[in-house]
């Protein structure tokens, strides 16, 4: 070969090159998973989220032929493990599975404070589930019906409290949307997880709360805690004797309905997002994965990549308004 004349030696070469580069693109792309997956929930675990999430997860897990593995990482209202997921590197192995709590309110309630903007920083894959919110009460607490709550209310001003999973969650908004349209006067007492309010309504350590119908759902069976409305426009299925809080005069517009979510950093390849989507269209179709989300109080919601974006979109714009009507300032 060194005696090859120049020009044929550079031809020689330029196509080796040429061809070297198209064994290079030929390659196939690697698998996805290529191993386990993680899936952070930002919250504690027992929460709504790990109820919908591990579910739907061990459903994927068998379908892509990877664990997809939970880890609860909580704290400030679920930004510290949305922040985890908006710094991994987007390769589709961490994910992240949450609600409206860490994607929009905090954003809309603590813009200073949240170091994300998870309409830039994170990509949208698909909604898994919904479930409305519920006002329900301490057994130690004398009304009865929605109506009744709301005259206590009125009768004394600032004398009421309910209890939340903390200030600035989606949980808390909603419970401010209920003042507002109702007109009452009722003190937050924020704590730092779902589970724990329910222990300290069903003592009565607190008289009211507004919760995920997931999370609640086994204590009002237990009859540990008493139920007032669901905030869905009608009532909800796994809870069918309990009204929806629209049948309450003053309260028709009450419709919120918490979903849950899966989203990957931003700069996931659209071929892994498009897998995750495909692979959640087919397990949320098996009948045996909708009858445990329905009696978990869940119902499977597939909104999928753009149209997530989308709805997370209309929702922030919905979130300043009722922020804006609270005062700007939530507490």
């Amino acid at each position: 070969m060194s005696n090859l004349a120049s020009p044929a030696r550079h031809a020689l070469v330029a196509g080796l090159t040429v061809l070297a580069a198209g064994l290079v693109q030929a390659q196939p792309a690697a698998p996805y998973p290529s191993r386990p997956v993680t899936v952070i929930v930002p919250f504690a675990p027992g929460g709504s989220v790990d109820s919908a999430a591990r579910p739907v997860l061990q459903a994927l897990s068998a379908r892509l032929k990877q664990p997809f593995v939970v880890e609860n990482a909580a704290g400030a209202s679920g930004t510290i493990g949305t922040l985890k997921v908006v710094r991994s590197t987007p390769d589709g192995h961490t994910l992240l599975c949450a609600v409206a709590s860490p994607i929009n309110v905090a954003r809309v309630v603590n813009p200073s404070i949240v170091q994300y903007d998870s309409l830039k920083d994170l990509t949208p894959v698909a909604t898994v589930a919904s479930s409305p919110f519920i006002l329900i009460g301490s057994p130690k607490f004398p009304a009865q019906n929605t109506a009744a709550v709301l005259l206590a209310a009125r009768k004394a001003p600032g004398r009421l409290n309910y209890g939340t999973d903390g200030v600035g969650t989606s949980m808390h908004l909603t419970a401010e949307m209920l003042k507002l349209s109702a007109g009452v006067d009722i003190v937050h007492v924020p704590y730092r997880n779902g589970p724990q309010v329910l222990t300290e309504l069903a003592d009565g350590t607190i008289e009211l709360a507004v919760m995920p119908v997931s999370l609640a759902q086994p204590f009002i069976r237990d009859g540990r805690v008493r139920a007032f409305g669901v905030t869905s426009k009608s009532r909800w299925p796994s809870l069918a004797e309990v009204p929806a809080l629209a049948e309450t005069p003053g309260l028709e517009s009450i419709d919120v309905d918490s979903w849950y979510g899966l989203l990957a950093p931003a700069g996931t390849p659209n071929a892994i997002v498009t897998q995750l989507i495909e692979g959640l269209r087919v397990v949320l179709q098996d009948p045996a994965l909708i009858e445990r989300m329905n009696a978990a109080g869940l119902r499977p919601l597939k909104v999928e990549g753009q149209a997530f974006a989308d709805l997370l979109k209309r929702e922030r714009d919905g979130l300043n308004a009722v922020l804006k009507a609270a005062g700007g300032k939530l507490k």
